[in-house]
């Protein structure tokens, strides 16, 4: 970065030492542009406004119906044909530009120049175009501008008749053509199908569409009738671990419960009831009272006789040990589960066997259906492109019937001249309020491009480094220039006069820019 500093600044002084030169190549240009810009001849500017009527009232009733032209390719068709050149031709003839041009490079160079100033624009959306043309004659501008009017107006887009009979006489033809095509193809191909009509699908599925999906459906009823035997089997193997489980299960528990852990309801509860009246006894009177007595007799005779229903019941799940077993809640639901499970692997088994005689009859099938299907798609695919081909020409027919008739009821466009041709009182071009500052602009750009080349050119070096660095040398030492007093007023006088000099040039342009604005106003 300091280094870049260090040559900018090795530039500017370059450039500072050569300011006259720079300052005098400034003040020249400034003088020759501002001459050049104020010779330059004034243009005007002849512009006339045409209205294009492209809508009726039946084109919107007809939308969809007819061909219409749309709004844009309307405007890229009016510029072309306007101006091309055999109309910039006509118009040198009607405007009478061709009297002084005798040879033909000098007329090829008008029609050039003519093609490449003349305008046509579109207004906004309201199909208003506006025809302009500059040149440094007022008369010729408007001439050229009325010519160009003229063949505006007279230029039609609505005849197409005769084009549209064409069209439709060649749609007539290719219809017949397509009618006699579609009538073989329907007939070769109701003779296919009938000699084929096995192979056919009501699905309308190919051969080898058919043999995928029955062999989809056969591997699928496979998998199902594997898992459904999977869990019959599950669920007969559950059953019988129930059934063991549960009778071990009931002999074990009678045999092993106290006769004080089994249930009986009825005796349970009248000595749950001894209890407690007992115990509202011992809180009033003592062990040798006579109802504490009776209380406790009471109570070891119901004891006795849970403890002999205890063993009756231990003797019957002994004798009868499956009865717990088979009245259990899990072992119905399970004895359920294998019923089911063996119909659904029975209705299983009948399905995989008639999805296995459809694969093999398919499989059989397959074996001409290459080429029958080969023949089949030739002859949909001919049949549905004739058809399809048939239905557009039928119906551009129509299109085109209609469209002609509405061309030559209604018409397709109607030119109305809005503003007649005229030509701006004041000149248009050229714009030298914007071209003299930027001549001045040009002038200084040139002093300091005049001045760093000559700074270029004459190089001095104003440090030791960059003496260093272009000879390569070592360097014994610098010697410092000390001015004197006199030295030092005449570099202050010299910048005076340099600042003088450079603002005469700016005041004396901006004062002629001043004075050249008002005359500008006074003939406006």
């Amino acid at each position: 970065m300091d280094d870049l500093i260090s040559q900018i600044l090795t530039i500017a002084r370059g450039m500072w030492k050569h300011r006259w030169l720079g300052l005098l190549v400034a003040w020249v240009v400034t003088g020759v542009g501002s001459v050049v810009v104020l010779s330059v001849p004034d243009k005007y500017e002849a512009t006339a406004r045409i209205f294009v009527d492209t809508q009726s009232i039946l084109k919107p009733l007809m939308s969809g119906l007819t061909v219409q032209p749309n709004i844009e390719q309307q405007v890229a068709m009016l510029s072309r044909t306007l101006i091309s050149r055999p109309n910039v031709e006509k118009l040198i003839r009607m405007a009478d530009l061709d009297l002084k041009s005798q040879s033909k490079s000098a007329q090829d160079a008008l029609i050039d120049n003519l093609m490449k100033t003349l305008q046509i624009q579109n207004v906004g959306r309201d199909n208003l175009y506006v025809l302009s043309y500059r040149d440094t004659s007022p008369d010729k501008a408007k001439r050229v501008i009325q010519s160009l009017v003229s063949i505006f107006v007279e230029s039609s887009l609505g005849n197409t008749r005769q084009d549209s009979n064409a069209a439709k006489m060649f749609i007539d033809e290719q219809i017949k053509a397509y009618v006699a095509k579609l009538e073989e193809a329907e007939t070769r191909l109701k003779e296919y199908k009938v000699r084929n009509i096995e192979t056919q699908a009501a699905d309308g599925k190919d051969m080898a569409g058919q043999l995928s999906a029955v062999s989809s459906q056969l591997s699928q009823a496979r998998l199902e009738l594997r898992e459904a035997e999977n869990a019959r089997d599950a669920a007969k193997r559950q059953l019988d671990a129930e059934k063991s489980q549960n009778a071990n299960i009931t002999s074990r528990s009678l045999l092993q419960e106290s006769a004080m852990s089994i249930s009986t309801p009825e005796i349970d509860a009248r000595i749950d009831a001894q209890k407690r009246y007992l115990d509202g006894l011992l809180q009033r009177f003592t062990e040798q009272h006579p109802d504490v007595s009776n209380a406790r007799r009471l109570i070891k005779e119901l004891e006795e006789i849970k403890r002999k229903e205890v063993q009756e019941l231990r003797k019957t799940a002994m004798a009868n040990p499956e009865s717990g077993a088979t009245n259990s809640l899990a072992y119905q639901e399970l004895n359920r589960m294998q019923a089911s499970a063996e119909v659904q692997v029975a209705a299983l088994r009948a399905r995989v066997g008639e999805y296995e005689a459809r694969f093999n009859r398919a499989r059989e099938l397959m074996k001409t259906a290459p080429q029958i299907e080969a023949e089949y798609s030739q002859l949909n695919r001919d049949y549905e492109i004739n058809k399809r081909n048939y239905n557009d020409l039928v119906s551009r027919r129509e299109s085109a019937t209609m469209s002609g008739e509405l061309e030559s009821s209604a018409g397709v466009v109607d030119f109305r001249l809005i503003d007649p041709p005229r030509v701006s009182p004041n000149p248009v071009a050229p714009n030298r309020l914007l071209l003299l500052p930027l001549a001045l602009l040009a002038a200084l750009g040139a002093g300091l491009a005049v001045a760093f080349v000559a700074s270029q050119l004459r190089a001095v070096f104003y440090d030791a480094r960059s003496l260093r660095d272009a000879i390569g040398l070592p360097l014994l030492g610098v010697v410092t220039l000390v001015m004197g007093e006199g030295a030092v007023q005449k570099e202050k006088s010299d910048l005076k006069k340099f600042l003088g000099a450079s603002g005469g040039l700016v005041g004396v342009f901006i004062g002629g820019m001043i004075i050249f604005s008002l005359l500008s106003g006074r003939a406006g």
